[in-house]
Parts: structure tokens; sequence; C-alpha cells
């Protein structure tokens, strides 16, 4: 990345979306957000729909409502496809290389496609660039879809032993080439896209016991924080801020405790232990309250707050940061209403978030876990001091698999279940960092705020028609 050379930085607009650039990236003046998007779309071969008129709005809060129009500007403003190393890493090919101007033929074959058609087929794992975590519907969404060309990949069976002959009989139930045994995941997206009906299967053997083992580190005991509140009684803010504390107290307790109750527990060092929770203690908290406490929290938790009335002083100097991580909470609320996370798959993806310290959490259509992040070459940033990254690496991907192998097992009428699961992730991990920046004493409008929007659309889900619980829809 190029960094900027003047304090004017500071004042610098992203040429693409209008937010605060961060640099000189493929050529132009943008933000991080742009910059990864433009990275990913070309290094995966995306091909996006407009469902509008090619035209639409772009700006921080709008742009990833149409990713073809945020493609179609990134070309248009002058990003230069050519910057982008051909391994995928970070940093561009060359930081001399400027913008370019290309002509609307050249432009429209690559938001058609046809370009990458006529390059040689390369198979990768798929996400390679940085994350946005910008916004919830960020992903292929609201009518754009990637390309299947997108989906090809040939590293799935190689990273989980005895898997190739068991995707094999479980997913078609006849033989195939020893080719077609490295890209399973072909057989997968032809069932989500109407091609091949989903096929009953069997869990895989190595997956069983894995969940199981994952499910019992976990405490599904209720809380014991203490949180009713007799009738009549006014809660203080400093009582509400208080009571939030001792419920973070608990929270963090228990997550400790299931560190050590981990089937991996031997094969990492404290050290490292010690690193992942200090970096992902509040994603944790706020995957467990969303998920196997969301009872107690929405319910007893949302009582508490009801009986707190903010002042003026408190509702009016309400901050931006406190605003957006609300909207995103109840989003993510409603996204975890709609699924109905079971325990096994929360326990899934409470692992895959623990040991996933690299830039991106965010799967690829195919469902595929994101490109290496936790390689040698990633920056001591994305590590965070942590000493055995391929150890790391190996096991996030173990998990991985076996919450993907859950999902089509238990759903398999939900193609698209899987990735729905994984792209809550990415916006956890956006919650949490965002969170941070929340003053303290906000901290009880903010639960009293997102608490009672979520129990006022449980009560107006519980009076109209039974949602239709599946993975494939949107909010």
């Amino acid at each position: 990345m190029d960094t900027w050379e003047d304090d004017s930085a500071d004042q610098r607009t992203c040429l693409i979306c209008g937010d605060r650039a961060t640099g000189l990236h493929y050529g132009i003046i943008s933000c991080e957000g742009c910059k990864g998007f433009f990275k990913r779309s070309i290094c995966n071969k995306r091909v996006y729909r407009c469902s509008r008129d090619k035209n639409c709005e772009m700006s921080r809060k709008q742009r990833n409502r149409c990713q073809y129009c945020r493609l179609l500007k990134c070309l248009q403003m002058g990003m230069n496809r050519k910057a982008i190393r051909e391994d995928g890493m970070p940093g561009g090919r060359n930081k001399s290389i400027g913008p370019v101007q290309i002509t609307e033929e050249e432009i429209e074959r690559i938001m058609s496609g046809q370009e990458f058609k006529d390059e040689a087929p390369e198979h990768t794992w798929g996400n390679n660039g940085d994350s946005d975590h910008s916004s919830p519907s960020n992903g292929a969404s609201e009518g754009n879809q990637p390309s299947p060309a997108s989906t090809l990949s040939s590293n799935r069976s190689v990273e989980m032993n005895g898997y190739t002959a068991a995707l094999r009989d479980q997913y078609i139930n006849t033989s195939m080439s020893t080719h077609y045994q490295l890209l399973p995941h072909l057989f997968t997206y032809a069932a989500q896209s109407g091609l091949l009906a989903p096929q009953p299967r069997s869990l895989y053997p190595q997956s069983h016991p894995l969940v199981l083992q994952l499910v019992g580190a976990e405490d599904l005991t209720p809380l014991t924080t203490p949180m009713l509140i007799e009738d009549g009684y006014r809660v203080t803010q400093v009582e509400l801020f208080a009571l939030l504390c001792r419920l973070a107290d608990e929270l963090l307790f228990r997550q400790i405790a299931w560190i050590k109750k981990l089937p991996f527990f031997c094969e990492l060092s404290i050290e490292d232990y010690t690193c992942l929770l200090s970096s992902t203690w509040q994603e944790l908290i706020l995957l467990a309250c969303l998920t196997i406490y969301s009872a107690q929290i929405f319910g007893d938790l949302a009582d508490v707050t009801a009986k707190y009335t903010p002042s003026d002083d408190e509702l009016q100097g309400f901050s931006e940061d406190g605003m957006e991580v609300m909207e995103r909470l109840i989003y993510l609320f409603r996204k975890f209403h709609q699924l109905k996370i079971s325990n096994e798959e929360y326990a899934c993806m409470k692992a895959i978030n623990f040991l996933n310290q690299g830039n991106s959490l965010r799967p690829d259509p195919a469902g595929r876990p994101p490109a290496s992040s936790l390689t040698p070459a990633s920056s001591s940033a994305d590590i965070r001091g942590l000493s055995n990254v391929s150890q790391l690496e190996q096991l996030n991907k173990r998990y991985w698999y076996v919450c993907q192998d859950y999902a089509e097992y238990k759903y398999p009428h939900q193609p698209k279940r899987f990735p729905e699961i994984m792209m809550c992730l990415p916006e956890i991990r956006c919650i949490a960092g965002k969170l941070v920046n929340v003053p303290l004493e906000q901290l009880p409008l903010l639960f009293k705020a997102v608490l009672h929007s979520c129990k006022s659309s449980l009560s107006s889900y519980r009076s109209g028609p039974s949602p239709c619980v599946t993975a494939s829809a949107g909010n």
C-alpha cells in the first residue's frame, strides 16, 4: 500500500465512494474498502449484475448495495487491474503504475466476464485481499451474483485427509475421475443453482466426533448474573452500567473455561491462547449473546434496560459510532433470528472465529474458507504475536469444513445456509472493533436501544405470520 506523503492526507476522499482515503491504491486515491473490493473482484474473476439501471449511487453507506456499479466506477475512475499482484498477496505489483484509461469496450469485457473467459483458468482459494467489513449487505446479494467461474478450487481435498473419497461417494454416489475428485464443491454449486436436487447424505465420520467435542466444551447453562428488577423500580445509568460489567465478567470467565476444554487445547501454546483471547473476547461474547444466551439477553436484560430512562443530554450526546453499532447489532440480531443457529453450528462458528486472526473471515460464494491469511507473509499486525501460525491455519480450516459438512448434512434443502452463517462472522468482528470507539457512558443507552428494538421485532414475529426460516433469504 502506498501511504500519504503530506499532512493533507486526512482531507482526501476516496474517488469511488467518498469515504476517507488512505492512500494511492492501484493508481488512484481510494479507501481501504474500495481497494480490497477491487482486488477481490479482479483476483476472483467476479461477474456481478445490477438489478437497477447500472447507475447506482456510490457513497460510504451505499457502496455495498450494488457491486456491479461499484466495480464499474472503479474501472471508470482509472483503477489499474494490472497493478494487482498475480499471487494475490498484499502490496501492488508495481507502485509506480498510475491510473489507466480504458475504452468502454474493455470495461464491458471485464464487467461481462468475457476477459476472464479468454484467460487460462486459475484455481485459487477465492477471497484474496482485504475484507471490507463496512456493511452487513456486503457479499453476493441484492442481485449481485458471482460467476460460476469464481467457484473453482482444487484445495479442499488436500486439506482434509480421507475426505476425497467420502465427498465422491456422499455427493453423487457414483465414481468419478481423479481430476474431479479434486473439485467436489462443483457439485455443491450445481445443487445450489438447481442443476441437481439436494441429495440426503450422512455426516462424514470425521466430522461427528469433532462437532461433539466442540459442543461438549461449551457451558450451555443459563447465566447466573441476577437480572430481575422489581416492578416500579427505576434503573439508573450507573446501575445499568454496573450490571453490564458483571455480565461481561461472567461471559469472559466462561470463555476462559471454554478454551481449557477445547479438543485442540494441547496443540497450541498458552502464549498463543492468551494472544487469541485478548484479540477475540469481545467477538466471542457477542456471538454467545446472539445465540446460546439470547433468551436471557433479549428477555431478562431487555426488561432491565426498559426500566432505565436516559436523560435528554444522554440522548442528544449519543455518538455516530454508537448509532452505527446499534444499527449493525439490530441487523445481526434479525439475521441470527432468521437462521436459528443450532448449538452445533454455534460451537463451530466460535472455534472458527477464535482461530482466524488474519484479514478476512468472509467465505467465497461456494462456501470455501477465505484465502490463507495466517501465512508467514502476513503482516505482524495481523498475526499479533502468534507463534504457531501454520498450526492455527490448519485448525481453522479443519473446523471450517466440519461446520460446512454439518450444515449441508443437517439442512440439505438450505444450500446457502453455510455461507450465510459464515458471513455473520466478519460482521461480528466489525461490530466488536467499532464498539471500542463508543464512550463507556453511552453503553447503557446503546444496549437499551438495541434490546428494545430487537424485543419489539420478536413480538412482531410472534404476533404475525411465522417467518420462513431459510438461510437463502435476506433481511
